[in-house]
């Protein structure tokens, strides 16, 4: 029998497909150019040094530039952050900053922001482009490439694996853009390479204590696991702690790689116990208030603004080490 949630799931995703449907020829609303701007930023969660460095980073440029930042923090549900989103267009905010904590779910509060007149710009979350598209429905997508950072964690692992070459998989938050595109962009070019096998693959929700749990209960499932790639530092440091429990030796007996760059998971590395991690930036204040501005003084906007990464290696994580968070 169906859950509650999983009916709500579905009900929420049928209806963003409608409304993608009947609305795909809906122009995005125009932003007046003002001097300060009333802004929501709709947050997924704070439960990690990576969303906390980006509230920082959006609330410090925010300030400098004169503008009011309304906050909220979904505390990791999904069906909280579209009504925090219908609470900013209740308050008539200018534009609205979302980070969607997942790809489908938060597709109908997008549309109702832009049927309220109100821009919305999406970081470091996508959403399911076949529901809505940024220039159509939201104005740009502001993140890293997250396929390309599986795939760049992926081919550290081929060149540096030293015979290991059975894959424990760590995911991200289910149906989110982030977990998508790492599990893609890493296992297609494990694939591609041959001769390594992932033989366990389970979400983790970017959690440190759900990543330790889990990898506590892959490892006794597979104990001949010699690799371990998380979608996540927190969840790294919780693998870790379940590897070192069950006796096995991280960066020796598990060689463990991942992905955001966080300045423990870095330490991590230089102390021999992480193989490497391709950042993910999570200050993103100047590059989406940047956005902001050009977007109401009619300046193209290009769908997607990218984030440059940092990979994070034996040879340059001391070196570096100050400038993470």
């Amino acid at each position: 029998m169906s859950t509650r949630r999983e009916f709500l799931i579905v009900s929420t995703v049928l209806t963003g497909a409608a409304l993608f449907s009947s609305r795909a020829q809906a122009a995005l609303p125009p932003l007046a150019v003002k001097a300060s701007y009333k802004v929501g930023f709709a947050q997924s969660e704070s439960n990690s040094p990576w969303r906390l460095a980006e509230t920082r980073s959006m609330r410090d440029e925010a300030a400098k530039r004169g503008h009011r930042l309304v906050f909220s923090d979904a505390a990791s549900s999904s069906a909280k952050q579209a009504s925090d989103v219908n609470a900013m267009i209740a308050q008539g905010v200018d534009a609205i900053f979302l980070t969607p904590r997942e790809d489908k779910a938060l597709v109908p509060a997008i549309f109702s922001a832009r049927d309220a007149g109100i821009p919305v710009f999406l970081l470091d979350r996508d959403v399911s482009h076949g529901m809505a598209r940024p220039g159509r429905d939201y104005v740009t997508f502001i993140g890293s490439d997250f396929v390309e950072e599986g795939r760049r964690v992926a081919e550290w692992l081929i060149a540096n694996a030293n015979g290991k070459k059975k894959i424990i998989e760590i995911e991200g938050t289910v149906g989110s853009s982030p977990a998508n595109d790492r599990r893609k962009g890493f296992d297609d070019a494990i694939r591609a390479a041959g001769g390594f096998t992932i033989v366990a693959s389970q979400s983790g929700d970017f959690s440190r204590d759900k990543g330790r749990q889990v990898t506590e209960t892959l490892i006794q499932a597979h104990p001949d696991a010699d690799v371990l790639y998380t979608h996540s530092d927190e969840m790294a440091m919780g693998a870790l702690a379940a590897l070192e429990a069950a006796g096995r030796k991280p960066g020796k007996d598990v060689l463990v790689v991942s992905i955001d760059g966080s300045r423990t998971a870095v330490q991590a590395i230089a102390d021999g116990k992480i193989g490497a991690i391709c950042g993910c930036s999570p200050f993103f204040g100047p590059k989406a208030f940047d956005a902001l501005a050009d977007y109401a003084a009619g300046k193209p906007v290009p769908p997607f603004i990218k984030n440059e990464d940092q990979f994070y290696v034996a040879s340059n994580a001391r070196t570096l080490l100050a400038s993470t968070f």
